[in-house]
């Protein structure tokens, strides 16, 4: 009986400290959404650079993905999960110590980095850990983690920077604090250290191998997925802008909030969903999508409550077709691929997003 309670007790250690990484290390990747517009004032860059600085995140997580994914299966999710800790804590010095732009775009690089190495393998030990009999499982509570994480990285980046003395300095002294944080409890559960050498001896860069069985779901579920992290990310890039010409734009509280709003709606949704087939949530989160589309087409973006409400049915059909498309794929992956098909399944998603 005492095996059996600390043996539960360290899943549920295992589980909440792999969320809380997942969390730290999204609400550092969007910490700065909402600080952009400082920036290009005190550093004179104009949009395309700001462009780039999107994009960048896109185009670095995705080899970080490809190859730290099949590397966790192999090496095991802790040493992979410190690595991307100390990538992310690197990313926040850069934005930390900025004098001008070529420090944001290291720190994004730095940010990509960490959230790349870290997806798959987080993912594959919050399900290792998981009990059958959790009200939530695995990939729900990674989804509701990241977007929860996608939320609070631009409210608290506004919060901080509108309120904080030092705006473009505190939000990233909070985000090392919790790093640091997060480092101490994944230490308490570190693996042993000849098991790591023996891995690190079989383990060779490779692509992740989707098993053929579940090919043409892992297609459809990430097109779906890549559709809703394609349409959220065009409301995160657009609305600061059109924001900005609003009477109340240059408030970043105000902004990071509107954008927060468009998660929360994603996470109530995943919840909402959550009790649904998955193939029905990727449609009706398909459905709603479109609905946002054709409403902020329609009004041409001149009318902020319009914009506004298309783009909280945004969030909805986000979370709605994200969430439905991981569940849907990690019920078919077997557990040794685990962190590499979420790592591929994810590649989808960021590159929707960049």
């Amino acid at each position: 009986m005492t095996d059996l309670s600390a043996s539960a007790r360290s899943d549920r250690q295992a589980v909440g400290t792999a969320a809380l990484l997942v969390l730290v290390l999204t609400l550092g990747a969007y910490l700065p959404s909402p600080l952009y517009p400082d920036y290009q004032r005190l550093f004179g860059y104009g949009d395309l650079a700001t462009t780039l600085l999107f994009a960048t995140f896109a185009l670095v997580s995705g080899p970080a993905l490809l190859l730290c994914g099949p590397a966790a299966d192999v090496l095991g999710h802790r040493p992979v999960l410190r690595l991307s800790l100390v990538l992310a804590a690197a990313g926040s010095c850069c934005f930390l110590l900025a004098d001008d732009i070529a420090w944001l775009f290291a720190g994004r690089i730095g940010q990509a980095l960490a959230l790349g190495a870290a997806t798959g393998a987080a993912q594959a030990l919050i399900t290792r850990h998981l009990g059958p009999t959790a009200r939530i499982g695995g990939p729900l509570l990674v989804s509701l983690v990241f977007a929860g994480g996608t939320a609070m990285g631009p409210a608290v980046g506004g919060l901080l920077a509108q309120y904080a003395p030092g705006p473009l300095a505190t939000p990233y002294l909070l985000h090392l604090s919790l790093l640091g944080w997060v480092w101490l409890r994944l230490c308490r559960a570190a693996p042993g250290q000849a098991v790591l050498r023996g891995a690190m001896r079989r383990w060779r860069p490779s692509r992740p191998h989707i098993p053929r069985p579940a090919r043409r779901l892992f297609a459809v579920a990430g097109l779906n997925g890549f559709l809703a992290w394609a349409v959220l990310g065009i409301y995160l890039a657009l609305l600061p802008s059109l924001l900005a010409r609003t009477p109340h734009g240059d408030n970043p509280a105000l902004t990071g909030g509107v954008l927060a709003m468009i998660l929360v709606c994603s996470v109530l949704a995943q919840l909402a969903a959550a009790n649904r087939v998955a193939r029905t949530a990727q449609l009706a989160g398909i459905g709603i999508l479109t609905a946002s589309l054709v409403l902020l087409a329609a009004t041409g973006a001149v009318s902020l409550p319009a914009t506004l409400g298309s783009a909280l049915l945004a969030g909805t059909g986000h979370g709605c077709a994200y969430s439905g498309a991981a569940r849907a794929v990690d019920a078919r992956t077997p557990d040794e691929h685990r962190a590499g098909v979420g790592s591929a399944l994810y590649l989808l998603f960021y590159l929707g997003s960049g």
